[in-house]
């Protein structure tokens, strides 16, 4: 029987980011998978172990400690039915929290199916020795996932392989995204519906939540793979092009102060603090919620080698009925047009700018429909499982690609 199956109850582990980023949007980002898929009646658990120290946003930075980031992960786990099917582990002695130790063994002993999302789990090669699951790796940042294995980077590449099922965000890889030796199949950002109800009242302000940048560029033959600094610079000037519409970024300076947010100011954008407006699940999901659409750019890397990535924020702004208007990344599946419009130049964000803003209804409506056709969790993850192979991945493969 294939995974996935409407008849199989699955034990599924899944990992991400929920302790180690303790921020609304990276909630969403990494809940929507074990809550989807405990949903759809499999049997689910969350557990975490990057080996990195977490981030704690009200210092601002790594934190020695991770009482915050331990709470924010129990409440989420807490609020969404799964408050006894989480584990978290501190890098400092592995410290774990949650299940207790015996519990946890034996969870990820038994588990059916592993769903690294992010690639984030600190040692998968020790795993595969732990565990007879097929092991999942999710690809959230295709090119530069890419990148990493093609320059060599031997860790990393341990870590991949050591997965059974390679997925990626990267709906359809051009030609300029390096070739691995991985069958990346597509996927794309699972999405609560319910969780995302069409606000009754929205603001006039076209939105994005984003960072200034990530990490540092990474070049490779010659050709230079850059973050959304590289990326925005081309469009500065856009809010002098698009007035009465106006444009807002939450997004604050990032690490050591690199943000430009004065002369973003000087330019025409509304810089405001996702911190004050944003932190949380229901605050991220109510700025999301009542922006009249998205604007935003894509990582100049996306933009570079065409994956055909789309983004999981924009993914959320759909859910809630609210129009994207979004940097062209190459050719994904999604629709394009209405509901969600793509550009390339600066003169072609204007145009959808001013496109959506004229008929925002018609595009409201549109947008709703794209993520229920594409985005739903239901869909999505039931897709994934239904193209991971079941039965002992250690008895077939023995851990290797």
């Amino acid at each position: 029987m294939r995974a996935g199956s409407t008849t199989s109850r699955l034990r599924v582990v899944v990992t991400g980011l929920l302790a180690q980023y303790p921020l609304g949007g990276t909630a969403w980002d990494y809940l929507q998978y074990p809550v989807g898929l405990d949903r759809m009646g499999h049997d689910v658990y969350y557990v975490e172990n990057t080996g990195l120290w977490p981030f704690n946003p009200h210092e601002r930075g790594v934190s020695k400690e991770c009482d915050d980031n331990v709470r924010h992960l129990s409440r989420i786990m807490q609020r969404f039915g799964l408050g006894d099917r989480w584990a978290y582990c501190f890098p400092w002695n592995d410290q774990w929290f949650g299940m207790s130790d015996r519990r946890r063994a034996e969870v990820l002993a038994t588990a059916d199916v592993f769903i690294n999302v992010s690639g984030v789990w600190r040692d998968p090669v020790r795993l595969r020795e732990q565990t007879s699951a097929r092991m999942i790796f999710i690809d959230s940042d295709p090119v530069f996932t890419q990148l990493k294995l093609a320059r060599g980077q031997v860790d990393f590449q341990r870590s991949v392989d050591a997965h059974d099922v390679h997925f990626s965000f990267g709906e359809a890889h051009s030609d300029r995204v390096p070739v691995t030796g991985h069958a990346w199949l597509p996927t794309r950002q699972p999405v609560l519906l319910d969780e995302w109800p069409v606000a009754d009242v929205v603001r006039d302000e076209f939105t994005t939540v984003m960072n200034w940048t990530s990490y540092s560029s990474i070049e490779f033959e010659g050709v230079n793979y850059g973050q959304k600094d590289i990326e925005f610079r081309r469009f500065l000037d856009l809010p002098a092009a698009v007035v009465p519409i106006r444009l807002e970024i939450a997004m604050n300076r990032g690490k050591n102060n690199q943000a430009p947010l004065g002369l973003l100011r000087h330019r025409g954008w509304t810089i405001v603090d996702p911190a004050d407006v944003c932190s949380d699940l229901d605050s991220y999901r109510r700025y999301v919620a009542t922006s009249r659409g998205e604007w935003s750019i894509a990582k100049h890397g996306y933009v570079a080698g065409a994956p055909g990535w789309f983004s999981c924020r924009s993914a959320c702004y759909l859910a809630a009925g609210r129009p994207v208007v979004v940097e062209d990344t190459g050719s994904a599946s999604i629709p394009t047009g209405e509901g969600v419009v793509t550009f390339s130049t600066p003169q072609e964000a204007v145009e959808g700018l001013r496109a959506v803003d004229s008929d925002i209804r018609r595009h409201a409506r549109a947008a709703r429909e794209i993520a229920g056709e594409y985005f739903d969790s239901a869909r999505v993850l039931g897709d994934l499982l239904a193209r991971t192979p079941s039965g002992s991945a250690r008895a077939s493969k023995g851990g290797e690609q």
